[in-house]
């Protein structure tokens, strides 16, 4: 140890636990096992460990708040309802308890030799005491988040899926890729051969996941996507995917979005390059958002219960507080909502 003196973070290591499972053990709260209770107590005997009664008292009180923090620009979260959904969800589960919701907007790239501004985050939330968990969203591909909260020790759900197995709680709806199997559906369904997809970053699971199930959709109807771009959850970025779509020769007849905004932006570029939607090129996208229903022709899309996401995951966290019953809030399954955006097929060779 060097000289100084051990800390719970030292505890934990040697016991193989996380700093929540030493705290547990030591304010006599939360589901420990017996094992789990015994190599803590082992540890802190064998570093002569002993919490301060302050420290304690510290731990024990709560925050009454929940932590969130959004990994994007400030103009792209303000352009995307997504998120206003979820927190909806969220707050309706918080605030009859007297819970408030804590929301920080971080910008994807940290500055030169600055650590991750998210991770950053976390880490002042936890220094500082300010929340009793978090709720995290935009699962990622060798996401670092789960580890990194547990060294914190700090509670947390994530809304969505996880890029693998975690003793972090998730939640999600039941039939994931049901609504855009339903999409494919009813497009081939209308004639439609060529149709593309245009996805949003490729480091996040969601990204991944829906494309392979509209893969595997249109496979199953004998079919591969025309074209499938990425894109980043832009306006622009959807003005540009279907710019270069149009341009092709084997243009597509229909195209999915992995969004609304983009699905929007991407509509209404084509109307702006004199391409008529739905009679030459159908249009869907994914949230079901309610500038969806703002333009013309309205959007078809995949309505996901964001809401019911929002409210299930306060509730997972609520939980693990103690603060109500672990009964599950139920997820509507992503389901397809026909609107004015999709139609027949162009007869086109």
């Amino acid at each position: 140890m060097s000289g100084r003196k051990p800390t719970i973070t030292d505890v934990a290591a040697l016991a193989g636990v996380s700093v929540a499972a030493v705290s547990k053990v030591v304010n006599g709260k939360g589901s420990i096992s017996a094992a789990t209770r015994e190599r803590v107590l082992t540890a802190a005997s064998k570093l002569q460990w002993t919490p301060s009664a302050a420290a304690v008292a510290l731990r024990s009180a709560k925050t009454r708040a929940i932590g969130m923090v959004a990994k994007r620009s400030p103009d792209l979260l303000s352009a995307d309802p997504h998120f206003s959904l979820l927190i909806s969800g969220i707050e309706g589960e918080l605030s009859p308890l007297g819970y408030g919701l804590l929301l920080h907007i971080v910008g994807e790239q940290p500055g030169p030799g600055e650590p991750d501004p998210e991770e950053a985050a976390y880490r002042r939330l936890a220094d500082e005491r300010r929340v009793d968990g978090v709720v995290l969203t935009e699962s990622r591909i060798g996401d670092t988040r789960f580890e990194l909260l547990r060294t914190l020790g700090v509670n947390a759900v994530l809304v969505g899926t996880p890029w693998r197995a975690d003793p972090v709680p998730s939640v999600q709806a039941t039939g994931l890729g049901s609504g855009i199997r339903a999409a494919v559906d009813h497009l081939v369904g209308h004639g439609h051969r060529r149709v593309a997809y245009v996805s949003g970053p490729e480091d996040r699971v969601h990204t991944v996941h829906r494309r392979r199930v509209f893969e595997d959709a249109l496979a199953a109807r004998g079919l591969a996507p025309s074209h499938s771009l990425v894109s980043d959850f832009t306006a622009a970025g959807a003005v540009d995917a279907i710019s270069a779509l149009l341009a092709d020769r084997r243009r597509p007849t229909a195209v999915l979005f992995a969004n609304d905004s983009m699905a929007v932006a991407g509509l209404s570029a084509a109307r702006r390059l004199g391409v008529d939607v739905p009679g030459e090129l159908s249009v869907i996208g994914h949230d079901d958002l309610p500038l969806g229903e703002l333009v013309y022709p309205q959007l078809t899309t995949v309505r996901q219960d964001l809401v019911g996401l929002g409210r299930a995951a306060a509730r997972v966290l609520l939980a693990s507080l103690g603060e109500v019953d672990a009964e599950p809030v139920e997820v509507r399954p992503p389901e397809l909502v026909v609107r004015e955006s999709t139609g027949p097929a162009p007869d086109r060779t």
